[in-house]
């Protein structure tokens, strides 16, 4: 039997472990990743007045993207596992200056309500992939949003489609000790939902209708500096947290390696292209 407690445990241990570096890195987030979550963006279609939760909206960027959206008269709450991301996240965008945007730190698995309920709209960029019972997590999006409410996000395709992330792994990890094991088939982890037929079964047991999947190629764009990228791209990947407990010398290896190996993505004087394969996953809430 899945240990379903056993994986919700190790994806709060992970997050708290990452979220140091999504958090030093949540600029060049917001800048470099917004292709992963645009597609799911337009086809959401925000519009003022509406209300809209945003699922792990990490430091905050795609949630206040969707305030602007929804602005003056709509509200946004964007949600996420981890505490330190979503004070971070809050710190970046004050209710004060971004009216009607809202953070709050939840396991969308266990919540049972979010508040703010119900929602008019539901977006995730590359989150629900990470759900260690991604029915439940999908039901709690459900009972969240009003009859009829829709849902846009994306989550990555299968390994193959995105070979810098493997490219930054394998460059950076023999400068930095044992790492965990990635994880394999159906458990949380970015290509747990490479199975696009998976990802429909997902969403009509948790109450979805209408269910689409979509492929999208996209490019993440980073500029020429080698060692920044190398350094943005391990400290938000699973060797982020060995990669901040080694001395300077193993850091600064790793980000050689990593350099390296992502050299075949890097054109020079222009910067980096990092293809990725994304679905583009859109729904109804059923009655």
């Amino acid at each position: 039997m899945t240990d379903i407690a056993g994986m919700r445990a190790r994806n709060v241990t992970f997050w708290a472990q990452a979220a140091p570096g999504w958090i030093h890195h949540a600029d060049r987030q917001d800048e470099y990743g917004r292709p992963l979550g645009a597609a799911a963006l337009d086809r959401l279609r925000a519009r003022p007045g509406e209300r809209i939760l945003d699922v792990g909206c990490g430091c905050g960027g795609t949630t206040a993207e969707l305030a602007a959206a929804v602005a003056p008269t709509g509200a946004v709450v964007g949600l996420d596992l981890d505490e330190s991301m979503v004070a971070a996240a809050a710190a970046r965008f004050p209710s004060d200056r971004h009216p009607g945007l809202s953070f709050t730190a939840a396991d969308i698995e266990t919540a049972g309500t979010v508040a703010g309920a119900p929602f008019d709209a539901v977006f995730s960029r590359t989150a629900l992939m990470l759900l260690a019972d991604p029915v439940a997590g999908c039901s709690t999006i459900r009972r969240a949003l009003r009859p009829g409410g829709r849902m846009a996000a994306t989550v990555f395709r299968d390994g193959a489609t995105s070979p810098w992330m493997h490219a930054v792994l394998l460059g950076a990890a023999p400068h930095l000790g044992p790492l965990a094991p990635m994880p394999a088939g159906d458990e949380p982890g970015p290509f747990a939902f490479a199975d696009p037929e998976r990802v429909k079964r997902i969403l009509i047991e948790a109450g979805f209708e209408a269910v689409t999947v979509q492929p999208h190629d996209i490019a993440l764009r980073a500029p020429d500096d080698p060692g920044t990228v190398a350094e943005w791209l391990i400290e938000i990947g699973p060797a982020g947290a060995a990669y901040r407990d080694a001395a300077p010398p193993r850091r600064a290896a790793a980000r050689a390696g990593a350099a390296r190996l992502l050299a075949r993505f890097r054109e020079p004087a222009s910067g980096y292209r990092l293809t990725t394969g994304i679905w583009l996953i859109t729904a109804t809430a059923a009655p």
